[in-house]
């Protein structure tokens, strides 16, 4: 009774050979014989041509990549640039009055913004009459409160956005918006809202990363702090000795 030769696969074949490289040290006329079809094209070719094809690609693949981490490190260096401009406009100046302003100036032309918002509560008598401290409804204070992060999205209808102005002064007109709340002290309490809008709905979605943001809103509470009620001094814990 004879036995049947048990069968080999396609996968065993790739076994051997990458359990025995030398196989073709042996059998090196074989690399020349083989054939293989090209990948754009109907003819046959060798499979050193179709190595190099392959490590062609690939090298292809890897320029495209440097070419992409390139570009992205000029942005980002770029955007450092524009916030660095934008923290020393804020750093420079000297009037704490005007401090608002500078700042929604500086972050419509560093950033190219359309449109920017502020309001502030909660702040120093001195400031009270000023625009952006004008009253703003419960909610927004509490929305504001609220945000562990800054808000990206559709612009639904929110308070923020009829505080919008561009840089020509114009109003309205953005669907899409940038809410970043201002905090103070420890632990934080926030003190204002900053909101930035645009025309273009896929300026702001709530898929974009918010660490930008993050920031922008950590300088601006920095900045705009000065415009808050100084913190009463610390009682002595004992009267002072009086000399003899």
């Amino acid at each position: 009774m004879s036995s049947q030769a048990p069968t080999v696969t396609e996968q065993d074949i790739a076994d051997f050979l990458a359990r025995t490289p030398s196989f073709f040290e042996r059998h090196a006329e074989l690399l020349a014989k083989v054939q293989l079809s090209h990948p754009h094209g109907a003819r046959a070719v060798s499979l050193q041509e179709r190595q190099a094809e392959m490590l062609r690609e690939k090298i292809k693949g890897l320029e495209q990549k440097i070419i992409e981490m390139i570009r992205n490190g000029q942005e980002n260096v770029a955007i450092a640039d524009r916030l660095h401009r934008w923290t020393q406009a804020l750093m420079l100046t000297v009037a704490t009055a005007e401090l608002p302003a500078v700042l929604l100036k500086e972050l419509r032309h560093q950033f190219l913004i359309p449109q920017a918002g502020l309001r502030l509560w909660g702040v120093d008598a001195a400031f009270a009459e000023h625009e952006c401290a004008r009253p703003v409804s419960t909610d927004v204070k509490s929305f504001a409160s609220s945000l562990s992060q800054p808000y990206c999205g559709v612009n639904s209808g929110f308070e923020a956005a009829g505080w919008l102005q561009a840089a020509d002064g114009s109003e309205g007109g953005a669907t899409s918006l940038a809410l970043i709340p201002l905090q103070h002290g420890t632990p934080a309490r926030s003190f204002g809202l900053l909101v930035l809008g645009s025309p273009d709905p896929t300026r702001y979605t709530a898929e974009m990363g918010t660490e930008f943001l993050t920031r922008v809103g950590d300088i601006a509470s920095a900045a705009l702090a000065r415009w808050l009620p100084a913190a009463p001094a610390p009682a002595a814990d004992e009267p002072a000795a009086q000399a003899d």
